[in-house]
């Protein structure tokens, strides 16, 4: 591990593990969900409410970044935690994730990914070396290497292509890596194929990587065989390392996924359900803006212990967002956030007191039930 890294797990049921992942910018109590900072910022929840919701680590995008502001910008203003005044730990994707979202604008070869700027049209290449160097510049606590994703249901042969490129550009990562206290993780990719996941986790671990991400999920495969896929480069990733599953998902594929070793998520989903009137809670989705909740006194959940629902009613949350007010999705992402990190605490405590059977029962019950009363 780099200068002021650490990773200890503490205790252990079945495959599922919690511990400390411990950073130059503080601890992350593992398994954690890490909220999506794309820009920077959680849009519309301040760095200081963040941490007050359980926030530990905050996930921003190397390639959005290197658009605006500017690497150099961030760095001259403190990096990540001086410029955006979170001064806990940053993670970094490397802009490969958006080698699908623009992929009408990307063009991939081996030398890296090409981009036609969605701003200006200018084009602008990421390479392995540069996707590093960009996080190096930005002072993530841990930095990804760039992968070349494949949507599900692709060619085979088309993925086994990708999984092979995102190795060698994994190599080319490591020999460009320059700090040595930021952790780098290596991500496994391999299609949907378990025996090829398994083959590409074992690779990539060889490599020596701080820590280990199952990357191209949560795009659209089946829940079932997602499972067989982590569970396939599991078997393949060293103990002693860090497990991240990017870009995932439900409360459900979270469990899922912590019952088979993965230690870090992170998604989009708390905040974009939000902004849409959508609210997690314990007794299934709380659709906020239809019309049964006009007159509703009722806190958006009674079990949460967040401040819109100690503060706001339905009726009020509802008027908000069909009003279009920016208060409405602000408080919504509040909720859902803290519904989040509550969901992890939980499954924290489950772990060390060795019995994860009735958070599994009560999401799942959440999820059946479909409409929260």
């Amino acid at each position: 591990m780099p200068r002021g890294f650490a990773f200890r797990v503490e205790a252990r049921l079945g495959a599922a593990r919690s511990g400390w992942l411990e950073t130059p910018h503080g601890a992350v109590h593992t398994p954690a969900f890490v909220p999506v900072a794309t820009y920077g910022a959680v849009r519309g929840v301040a760095p200081d409410e963040l941490g007050a919701l359980g926030a530990q680590m905050l996930l921003a995008n190397t390639y959005h970044l290197h658009e605006r502001p500017g690497e150099d910008v961030v760095a001259e203003l403190g990096g990540l935690a001086g410029f955006t005044g979170w001064r806990g730990p940053w993670l970094t994707d490397s802009g490969g994730f958006q080698i699908t979202s623009l992929a009408g604008r990307a063009r991939v070869d081996e030398q890296g990914v090409t981009f036609a700027s969605p701003l200006d049209g200018r084009r602008r290449l990421l390479t392995p070396e540069s996707a590093l160097r960009i996080q190096e510049r930005l002072g993530s606590d841990v930095a990804m290497v760039l992968d070349e994703c494949q949507p599900p249901g692709g060619d085979p042969l088309a993925a086994r292509a990708a999984a092979e490129r995102t190795l060698r550009w994994a190599e080319r990562s490591l020999r460009a890596r320059s700090r040595a206290d930021q952790a780098v993780f290596g991500i496994v990719q391999g299609g949907q194929a378990p025996a090829a996941r398994r083959r590409h986790a074992r690779q990539t671990a060889e490599l020596g990587f701080d820590g280990f991400a199952h990357g191209g999920l949560g795009l659209g495969e089946a829940r079932a065989l997602r499972g067989e896929l982590v569970e396939a480069a599991a078997s393949e990733l060293p103990e002693a390392a860090p497990r991240y599953l990017m870009g995932l998902g439900q409360p459900l594929d979270l469990v899922d996924a912590i019952e088979r070793g993965v230690d870090l998520f992170d998604c989009v989903v708390p905040t974009r359900h939000a902004r849409h009137g959508v609210l997690f809670t314990g007794r299934g989705l709380l659709r906020i803006r239809t019309r049964a909740y006009t007159r509703d006194p009722r806190p958006p959940d009674p079990d949460c212990d967040c401040a819109t629902c100690a503060r706001h009613s339905r009726a009020y949350l509802r008027h908000l967002l069909r009003a279009n007010e920016a208060l409405g999705a602000r408080l919504a992402s509040i909720h859902n956030l803290r519904f989040y990190a509550a969901l992890l605490e939980r499954a924290r405590r489950a772990i060390q007191a060795g019995d994860l059977g009735p958070l599994r029962r009560d999401v799942e019950a959440a999820a059946l039930a479909g409409q929260a009363p």
